[in-house]
């Protein structure tokens, strides 16, 4: 290991060659990086000039030429080398004059030793990773997958009790993976969202030939797959064992155009705008906009119950009351109105008469007056 010494700006130690090397190395990539550097043999002082001529005829050039006569290029454009040529060692070698880059120690390291990352274990290799999401999944359908224990030391080390994980690039799902196995660990509870464009992957593929179209639904798999497995496992006594999740997914409104601009719609349009509701969504698409809309938590249980006939979601038993069926009577209105819910919404052309749509709010106002009561 080479020592530290010392010149007027610090310590510092000899580092690579200034002649850059690797792929992007040659002339004809970086032939902004040609240039030549002139050498004083007798003071030693070295320095660049704009019409690339030396101040002296005896003054040495030196080029980016590798032994093997290779024109490559240097690592510092010329602003960079008038600014920190201070920073290089000049060194005549067999294959001539040499510059090398000076390696200053960092804030706090200590010039003894090689600083080591806190953060290194066996486990965390990306090959162990890749053999473990193999073994999960049956096949290798993702390249590069982050190790489950480094995402459950950071987890471990920065969140608590309660807290939720959030992933913006979720990959195959290890975050997910490392909540809930960190959670199974130790019985400290934490929940997680993923976010992942479905990026499709290549139709020749492992991925492909196992029926996975993106990598969004890989993630999905990989959830389901890792859960079913830290339950089957032994686990913390104080673990709630809650393997559920819920995949939600970006789309257009499910509403008309009508419902947000009424007053664009012409007399002639009226009997085609009858329905606020796009023909193509799901009562529980409507459900979950709604959700949105009212700042009710995505993650609370819901309950679905068929109530005289009609499909109603109950969401954290009476957090709010959703029915979206057409056809709802007042004697349905009374029976949620029993349930005391804290929202109760229908669907606005869903009620049977508009009598019954009127005295809706007269009803929960009789029988449930703390409800807040919505149509769309």
């Amino acid at each position: 290991m080479k020592s530290w010494d010392q010149d007027e700006y610090g310590l510092y130690k000899e580092a690579d060659n200034l002649r850059a090397t690797g792929v992007n190395a040659p002339r004809s990539k970086r032939p902004n990086l040609w240039y030549p550097i002139f050498v004083d043999p007798k003071s030693l002082d070295f320095y660049i000039t704009e019409d690339d001529q030396p101040l002296s005829k005896s003054h040495d050039a030196v080029w980016p030429i590798n032994p093997e006569g290779s024109e490559l290029s240097w690592y510092w454009g010329r602003p960079n080398f008038q600014h920190s040529k201070h920073n290089l060692i000049l060194k005549k070698t067999t294959n001539g004059w040499q510059f090398y880059k000076k390696q200053r120690p960092s804030l706090g390291d200590l010039p003894t030793k090689k600083p080591k990352s806190f953060f290194y274990k066996a486990e965390y290799s990306t090959s162990t990773a890749t053999t473990q999401l193999k073994d999960l999944m049956g096949a290798k359908i993702f390249d590069g997958p982050k190790p489950v224990p480094f995402i459950c030391d950071l987890i471990e080390i920065a969140t608590s009790e309660g807290d939720t994980i959030l992933d913006f690039f979720a990959g195959s799902g290890t975050t997910a993976h490392a909540a809930m196995h960190i959670s199974a660990k130790t019985g400290v509870n934490r929940r997680f969202i993923l976010a992942q464009w479905p990026e499709e992957v290549d139709p020749s593929s492992e991925a492909a030939k196992n029926g996975y179209s993106n990598i969004a639904e890989i993630a999905k798999e990989r959830v389901r797959r890792a859960g079913a497995k830290l339950r089957h496992d032994s686990c913390h006594t104080d673990w709630n064992k809650d393997i559920g999740f819920r995949v939600l997914k970006i789309d257009t409104s499910n509403m008309e155009d009508v419902y947000y601009r009424p007053d664009e719609v012409k007399q002639a349009d009226l009997l085609t705008a009858v329905d606020n509701v796009k023909p193509d969504r799901t009562a529980e698409d409507l459900l979950f906009q709604v959700l949105v809309d009212w700042g009710v938590d995505l993650t609370l249980p819901i309950r679905r119950e068929t109530v005289q006939g009609k499909t109603v979601f109950f969401v954290d038993d009476n957090a709010l009351v959703a029915c979206f069926d057409t056809g709802i009577t007042e004697d349905l209105v009374k029976e949620l109105a029993g349930h005391e819910p804290l929202r109760v919404v229908f669907r606005d052309n869903g009620f049977v008469s508009d009598a019954v749509k009127i005295n809706v709010e007269q009803i929960f106002r009789q029988l449930s007056p703390t409800t807040d009561v919505k149509s769309i």
